[in-house]
């Protein structure tokens, strides 16, 4: 008898509070941890949501009883929000101090939007390493404790921004980048962005003086546009212009006119700046 298998789904996320920076740290961010916790059903236990967890595993019930599923998995169904809820129930499911290390074959079954409460707002953290992975005064195994210090080499500084939702600032060698998963749809948001880029706007301040728009690439089914900031770019430097950009926007949100024959072009120009993750 075959088994049943998992339907691809777009926006895994969609409905569960925080989508946005589900996708951001599913794909962008190095090191975050953001809450939830499940419904009464399944507990009502709090659950640690993190970019990543000790060699990669895909949950973890920490040896203080935490909760904790990881979102950067390198394999899965296509809907990463059922993959998510194997992981989450198997470590609910598991000792104190077990980590999950696989799935297995996974079938349809509930999805994070059935197993948690979204009632509960996920809240981010940003962290400069990955030492949120233990337990304060636990003794790490020394693979664990390779893992760790591997990772804490390789950490990209990152922040995440308060003047608009779900945007990271980051460094990546000698480069600053501000790059912001949208919750607009991605034709919606393009349209409005290309108002803008037509008037030379679509940067971060005056003429793009403080960052200009390269790409955009998609996750999850979300849009996640790319600034290329001005070299040494601090993130408190970028707030006030990224919270005008915002302003200018929400303005063009709000333009119901069709696109100009200036702006249709601006927008070609647009799309034709496809990133690739990473």
């Amino acid at each position: 008898m075959s088994r049943a298998s998992v339907d691809f789904v777009l926006r895994p996320f969609e409905g569960i509070p925080g989508e946005t920076d589900w996708v951001a740290m599913r794909e962008v961010v190095p090191a975050a941890t953001g809450t939830a916790r499940t419904t009464a059903e399944y507990g009502a236990v709090d659950v640690t949501v993190a970019t990543v967890l000790p060699l990669a595993w895909p949950a973890l019930h920490r040896g203080d009883d935490t909760i904790m599923i990881g979102l950067q998995q390198n394999a899965g169904t296509g809907d990463a929000s059922r993959d998510l809820a194997v992981a989450l129930l198997t470590a609910l499911e598991s000792p104190a101090g077990t980590p999950v290390r696989s799935l297995g074959i996974i079938e349809p079954g509930p999805r994070l939007q059935d197993v948690l409460d979204l009632d509960v707002p996920f809240e981010v953290t940003v962290h400069e390493g990955f030492d949120f992975w233990t337990a304060a005064g636990v003794e790490l195994t020394p693979d664990v404790r390779g893992s760790l210090d591997r990772m804490n080499e390789t950490v990209v500084p990152t922040v995440r921004m308060s003047a608009v939702e779900s945007a990271y600032w980051a460094r990546m060698g000698d480069k600053e980048f501000l790059r912001w998963a949208v919750p607009q749809d991605e034709e919606v948001f393009l349209d409005a962005l290309a108002r803008l880029h037509a008037r030379r706007e679509s940067g971060l301040g005056p003429s793009g003086r403080d960052g200009r728009f390269v790409g955009a690439f998609r996750s999850c089914g979300i849009l996640v546009p790319v600034w290329d900031l001005t070299k040494g770019s601090e993130p408190e430097m970028v707030e006030e212009p990224l919270a005008e950009l915002g302003a200018r926007l929400t303005e063009a949100f709000a333009v119901t006119e069709p696109l100009t024959a200036n702006e249709r072009r601006a927008r070609a120009g647009l799309v034709a700046r496809q990133l690739t993750l990473r």
